[in-house]
């Protein structure tokens, strides 16, 4: 089959509803959490703000219309090479230099939400996406790997989705180990259903914020606040991750859409 005729086989089951479009996307909105930093440590992102032009009244009689006030890395979002120091040097490390091509790729969702119902740090490390691989099949190059938790439940509840005490942050993630194999795999990004890419507890892994340091070191992409992998499978999906296309911008709020094969 070429791939013309693939093209058009696609849009015959995208129309009859035999491929799913599923949203992986939180609400955008005032009430979407944001990472919250230590004040002594970095300047927070601010809430994101919707504020109103015209909604067919006087300051536009036929039209509605807003004005957005957010952070790239606001909600459900796409992160850029150049976000982190260790991907800084990438010419095609900005969300309006990289090549689109990458952004739309299968997926490979590792269940993790049974161990995260019991262990909010739990970690996910090579030798658990060893044994995944081994009941499902390898994870090819130029792919995506996301980590279902089903952390995206909390998105409503701001305190339970950022889940910090005194010793800080306390969400799942994966292991240096585990980013290092996946990198060995040659992906094309990584993603969570938590705040951050990372685990909460990240900082005081080596290197720290492991998912942060080794992806954008290797010029790959990372995904956060997903929603709604539960109705994914564990291989068959593609998933669409893509940024706005913002002038040298480190990260975008994204709309992500799986295409999920009717059961």
């Amino acid at each position: 089959m070429n791939s013309e005729n693939s093209l058009t086989n696609l849009a015959m089951m995208l129309a009859s509803g035999d491929v799913k479009v599923v949203d992986c996307t939180g609400v955008l909105g005032p009430d979407t959490p944001i990472l919250r930093l230590p004040e002594d440590f970095a300047k927070n992102t601010p809430k994101v703000e919707i504020h109103k032009i015209s909604e067919y009244d006087e300051d536009g009689p036929f039209f509605a219309w807003n004005w957005l006030k957010l952070g790239e890395h606001s909600g459900t979002h796409f992160d850029a090479p150049h976000h982190w120091i260790t991907g800084k040097d990438y010419d095609d490390g900005f969300t309006d230099t990289l090549d689109v091509q990458r952004l739309v790729a299968p997926v490979n969702v590792i269940d993790c939400s049974e161990e995260t119902a019991k262990n909010e740090d739990f970690l996910l490390t090579a030798d658990s996406v060893k044994a995944w691989e081994s009941e499902y099949g390898e994870i090819g190059a130029g792919e995506w790997v996301v980590m279902r938790t089903d952390w995206d439940k909390r998105a409503t509840d701001e305190a339970r989705f950022l889940n910090a005490d005194d010793s800080g942050p306390h969400s799942p993630g994966p292991t240096p180990d585990c980013i290092e194999y996946l990198l060995s795999k040659g992906i094309v990004g990584w993603g969570t259903q938590c705040i951050g890419t990372d685990a909460g507890q990240a900082g005081g892994m080596e290197p720290p914020y492991p998912a942060h340091n080794l992806l954008h070191r290797d010029n790959c992409f990372g995904l956060a606040s997903l929603a709604n992998l539960d109705q994914l499978p564990a291989k068959g999906a593609i998933l669409i991750a893509a940024p706005l296309k913002i002038q040298h911008g480190t990260g975008s709020p994204i709309r992500a859409l799986a295409l999920v094969p009717k059961d």
